[in-house]
């Protein structure tokens, strides 16, 4: 994958901004080099700032009521008008909602490409492929497997790779494991080292992250040698002096048991754990009740033989005054240290990092 710049975006999140299945558009909201977001779309916060719902902070990107109302408020301006609908719903299972389609429709009708990161694949519908055929546009599938010649077998040469290693892996899915490795990212070069984020996921891959896979949409044969090659793809390009690798889902989540091959293929040095102490059951699944963080850590320390050497905190349903205790709880019953990178910032963590980066 290589970073590319490819226009205007509204984001369709319709029923979702703001809650798990929102999680594709939190990403595009947050920062994209891919696009520039111009505003989302969900009926239920219509009138309000993306930012102020995600994150309690300004980012001026409004939240519209409708595709027809997104597009008409853009019509006549020439440098915003919007060139793509990006679907920014990342629902379980990864279909497309069937009142989203009429608004997948009237995207194409008026002329928008399309990107969609779902398992179903809107370049396949008869009736989507017709209309964007008429208005001369492009439906993008993000998550349609790659031709099999052109995927790679674990081969062993992720032993060329000489620089730190740092998986972002979660207690869960929907965690934020992507957003606290973009943030660690950030502060990484913020302190003069080069870096580079290994994307496992379709939202890594509308983000524009220049290295990467789309682990869930490949056979499985090929997930470790994909990883690897990655990974020693972005090393010998570009030499950072740091590599993350963005997880999947977690060891122990029933639906998205994610992780295993980025510890075996991507082989990094150290673990960094996100987790949400007041998530007691896994995401999507009521009744299967969360494993403990001395577990989890646990598990990945016995898989990897490596350590967690940090947990990184999703603050949902925390008050910002719990916050410090809540890391102190887990310093004391982990025994590592424990960071909330969303509301204090990575440098804490960066210092944490820092004896292991091989320079």
């Amino acid at each position: 994958m290589n970073n590319h710049f490819d226009g205007n975006a509204i984001v369709y999140c319709e029923g979702a901004f703001g809650t798990p299945n929102g999680k594709t558009a939190h990403g595009l909201v947050r920062r994209t080099e891919r696009y520039h977001v111009l505003v989302v779309v969900d009926s239920r916060h219509a009138g309000a700032d993306a930012g102020m719902i995600l994150d309690g902070k300004e980012n001026r990107i409004p939240v519209y009521n409708s595709v027809s109302d997104a597009v008409r408020a853009f019509d006549g301006s020439s440098s915003h008008r919007a060139t793509h609908l990006v679907v920014g719903l990342a629902p379980d299972g990864g279909r497309l909602p069937p009142d989203a389609r009429k608004d997948v429709l009237l995207a194409l009708e008026k002329g928008l490409h399309v990107d969609s990161g779902l398992h179903d694949f809107l370049s396949e519908d008869p009736q989507m492929q017709a209309l964007a055929e008429k208005t001369g546009v492009r439906i993008r599938d993000v998550r349609k497997v790659p031709e099999r010649r052109n995927l790679h077998f674990f081969s062993g040469k992720i032993e060329e790779v000489s620089c730190l290693k740092v998986a972002v892996l979660g207690s869960d899915s929907a965690i934020g494991k992507r957003t606290t490795a973009w943030i660690l990212y950030d502060a990484l070069k913020s302190a003069g080292y080069t870096a580079e984020l290994i994307g496992t996921g379709q939202t890594a891959w509308m983000q524009g992250v220049r290295y990467g896979i789309i682990l869930d949409s490949l056979i499985n044969d090929f997930v470790s040698g994909e990883i690897e090659h990655a990974v020693w793809q972005a090393w010998h390009e570009a030499y950072p002096d740091i590599m993350l690798l963005e997880g999947q889902g977690s060891l122990m989540n029933p639906a998205y048991p994610g992780g295993f091959e980025i510890l075996a293929a991507g082989r990094p040095d150290v673990v960094v754990l996100q987790h949400a102490p007041n998530r007691l059951e896994y995401d999507g699944f009521p009744g299967y009740p969360m494993h403990s963080l001395e577990k989890q850590i646990q598990a990945i320390e016995l898989l990897s033989e490596k350590p967690v050497v940090a947990v990184t905190l999703n603050h949902e349903g925390l008050l910002p005054e719990d916050i410090p205790e809540c890391c102190n709880s887990i310093e004391r019953d982990a025994g590592v240290p424990a960071f909330d990178v969303l509301l204090n910032g990575a440098q804490g963590l960066v210092k944490l990092l820092e004896p292991f980066i091989k320079r």
